[in-house]
């Protein structure tokens, strides 16, 4: 019904009922339905072409990389006192190039994420994990593996101390545990059981020889003064 009292006609009533419909309550404020449509359509467009769109650039620079990747390097290294030259992909590990291009098989690959030491190699003096850094980064430098601490048919005193003392069990961590060891003594960190515990820790041995690799390290640094 109208103001007047009359009845209102079917199709004013049909869309006074849908005005009623249109106006809701979104969250608490006013707002038609109409309107929330729009934003909620708008909103999914937005969801639907942005990773689209974010994806743009880094197509791009992936393609830009990949090609740049194919082309190999130039580097010049000293290992084990031996000049090489070579062509390495950028990508290529030094423990990579050491155990896969130069078959120095004696450093290993074990977690291949810097956590066990196992690829301890010595760069110019300075232990490194040779799996996190790319050959590459190594132009020029001196690199010394656990094929080249002995002297032809003379073990190195550190190695002969690790057979002695029987350092080792399996021998797949012992490459790195030497090399390790010899810098750790040129570091002097080597004047006690703990401290040489504490800056050997970062070599992991999985049969648990770490008395006896201590004490190999403590009769190495013995011969050695």
């Amino acid at each position: 019904m109208n103001s007047s009292g009359d009845e209102l006609p079917d199709d004013e009533t049909s869309l006074r009922s849908a005005n009623a419909l249109d106006e809701i309550l979104i969250f608490g404020s006013h707002e038609t339905r109409r309107r929330f449509l729009k934003q909620v359509a708008g909103t999914g467009a937005a969801f639907a072409i942005g990773p689209t769109l974010l994806s743009i650039p880094s197509i791009a620079a992936e393609q830009i990389t990949g090609d740049a990747l194919n082309e190999s390097m130039h580097v010049k290294l000293k290992i084990n006192g031996r000049d090489y030259a070579l062509d390495v992909d950028p990508r290529t590990t030094l423990l990579d190039l050491l155990r896969e291009q130069l078959q120095l098989t004696g450093s290993k690959k074990g977690c291949d994420h810097g956590q066990c030491g196992a690829c301890t190699v010595l760069v110019n003096g300075r232990r490194i994990n040779s799996c996190l850094t790319l050959a590459v980064m190594h132009d020029g430098d001196e690199i010394t593996t656990i094929e080249g601490l002995a002297n032809g048919e003379e073990l190195h005193p550190m190695q002969s101390a690790f057979v002695e003392l029987d350092g080792f069990q399996c021998g797949y961590c012992t490459p790195g545990q030497i090399c390790s060891a010899v810098a750790l003594l040129k570091e002097n960190h080597a004047n006690s059981d703990d401290e040489i515990r504490e800056w050997m820790s970062g070599n992991l041995c999985r049969c648990g020889a770490y008395p006896n690799i201590v004490a190999a390290i403590k009769e190495a640094r013995a011969r050695s003064t």
